[in-house]
């Protein structure tokens, strides 16, 4: 047996000896398997024929091994574990700039406030062409080699070739790389006076403290009531969604539980709620997952607000992270997840079949559940009671108080291809290129940006400086016939075809999008929502829950 498998071997009998007895005893044959199947790599990789990839052969077997189980036990290798762990981990190491590709160039849309871009001078609008120089423009490099060469360990130089419009040649400016923070919360703000809305995109080790910094401030602007925007947020920690939802529940109110074979029962509850919020509304849609669903769950269950919008993914199984010698990693699946009134929110599958587990929202689509609420039966053992008295469901994922259709006609054929052949955003780009600096000048961006940067630094601002040019934008700013004109060339050279008609029936939505992207290149992601969201069915309908005080009858408020 040689050294690798040895190595391999006494890992994964130390891993077995941490397990408890009970779950050493019923796997008492296992040192047996793993030893026949480390004597039948050693076999293939000493004696077979011709030459082999004992790594690859590896990887594959652990490949199939958890393709035969559930659908969400993984493997990953070591070279891609780091760029999985970011998001949820809450920073990653590199130059610390929001950008997008125009074409096949790297444009800056924003440097991180106080970061290390920002620091030597990079401005939103630089067109970054060598990293180290080698060149990254006009050479099809794709995104991801890209990262590797901005990203990398703090502290590390990086030398960039910059092109800004209005000066000659190229500029080079040499960046430190640092710690650069990856929030997961996209958007937050006042909708009307009493009103505030955030939105989450996934829960990773920041989001409760990224939530109590963005709450404060709109509890001083005045909110009474909040909109928490799930949809799409695919989840993330157990425990990020269990400190949120401590939020807002009662001291001992449960929160989620997880019940595993061997690792047994084990429940959350709530030590007391610390958010002074009245009415709760919370907006899913079939990609609500995971830790996601643990909050909207917490949240119908114990009576304490309105879920809109249509029943989440339903995933309802817990991933335990498991190290391997390598620096890869599984994550095997231990337990599941209940609802505080014992609502399993996994949807049902069959072991293996991981391809009909991933045609399940074409089922929903073609069965007519995302058109119709009246499509959807449940059976009565599927009927769960609330201590407040209102029916809920189990049998896979969240199902909304209030059911919000899917629109199909919202885009047109047209809107599709523009943004599948990213016309529509490589025009605002190119749009925005050219009138950065009038844009910035009209509305008081910089203003706005030193502002910001104050109050992530935590010292005092003018709080109408975040908001004046904005609000001016939000009124006064539409899409001028340049921008049209642009994206009509743009779509002639992808070769889109379309009549008028079609054309005349995509505007509305178009100027919007547009707009929206806009104020997300001159300001933020918060900007982006404000002025997109008003378009959305579900954060319509989410706005007129939170005023209907029938509709909070049977729920606690504060």
């Amino acid at each position: 047996m040689n050294r690798i498998m040895k190595k391999a071997l006494l890992a994964s009998l130390a891993y077995i000896c941490t397990l408890p007895l009970a779950a050493q005893r019923v796997n008492s044959d296992l040192d047996a398997q793993l030893r026949k199947f480390v004597i039948v790599e050693s076999a293939i990789s000493q004696l077979y024929v011709d030459t082999v990839n004992i790594g690859k052969m590896t990887e594959d077997a652990i490949r199939g091994m958890l393709a035969e189980l559930d659908p969400h036990s993984t493997y990953t290798p070591a070279k891609e574990v780091q760029s999985l762990n970011e998001p949820l981990n809450g920073s990653f190491e590199g130059i610390g700039v929001q950008f997008n590709m125009q074409e096949d160039t790297l444009v800056v849309i924003q440097p991180v406030s106080g970061g290390p871009s920002e620091r030597v001078g990079i401005l939103a609008g630089d067109k970054i062409v060598n990293v180290n120089d080698t060149a990254i423009a006009g050479v099809k490099m794709s995104r991801e080699e890209i990262m590797k060469r901005l990203r990398g360990p703090k502290n590390t130089k990086v030398r960039l070739g910059i092109i800004r419009r209005g000066v000659k040649g190229i500029q080079h400016f040499t960046v430190t790389r640092d710690k650069i923070p990856v929030y997961t919360i996209d958007a937050a703000y006042m909708i009307d006076s009493t009103t505030g809305y955030i939105r989450i995109s996934s829960f990773g080790s920041t989001t409760n403290t990224e939530f109590i910094k963005a709450s404060t401030q709109l509890l001083a602007s005045g909110m009474k009531d909040l909109i928490i925007d799930l949809q799409g947020n695919g989840g993330g920690y157990l425990q990020a969604a269990v400190d949120l939802s401590n939020q807002f529940l009662d001291n001992n109110e449960m929160i989620v539980y997880t019940e595993g074979r061997a690792t047994g029962r084990h429940e959350y509850h709530a030590e007391k709620g610390k958010m002074h919020i009245n009415k709760i509304v919370i907006l899913v849609d079939g990609y609500t997952a995971s830790a996601a669903e643990i909050l909207s769950g917490a949240i119908q269950d114990n009576d304490r607000g309105i879920i809109v919008g249509r029943r989440t993914f339903a995933k309802g199984l817990v991933q335990r992270p498991i190290d391997l010698p390598d620096g890869s990693l599984i994550r095997l699946t231990v337990a599941h997840y209940y609802s505080p009134i014992g609502r399993c929110f996994q949807k049902p599958y069959v072991k293996g079949d991981k391809k009909k587990y991933d045609m399940d929202m074409l089922d929903r689509l073609n069965s007519g559940e995302l058109m119709s609420a009246d499509s959807i039966h449940f059976p009565d053992s599927l009927k769960y009671t609330t201590p407040g008295g209102r029916i809920v469901y189990g049998g896979g994922g969240i199902m909304p108080d209030v059911y919000v259709p899917l629109d199909t006609t919202l885009y047109t054929r047209l809107h599709r291809e523009l943004s599948a052949k990213s016309c529509i955003t490589t025009t605002v780009l190119k749009w925005i290129d050219l009138n950065r600096k009038s844009m910035m000048k009209e509305y008081d961006v910089e203003q706005y940006r030193k502002a910001r940067a104050r109050q992530t630094e935590g010292k005092t601002f003018e709080a109408q400086d975040l908001r004046t040019g904005f609000e001016r934008f939000k009124q006064s700013f539409s899409v001028p016939q340049d921008m049209m004109d642009m994206l009509i060339a743009k779509a002639k050279e992808e070769k889109i075809e379309y009549t008028d008609s079609a054309f005349q029936a995509t505007l509305p939505l178009l100027r919007v999008q547009m707009k929206a992207l806009v104020a997300r290149d001159l300001w933020d992601m918060s900007e982006y929502f404000e002025i997109i969201n008003p378009t959305t069915e579900i954060y319509k309908q989410g706005l007129k829950a939170i005023k209907d005080e029938e509709l909070f009858r049977n729920i606690r408020t504060n």
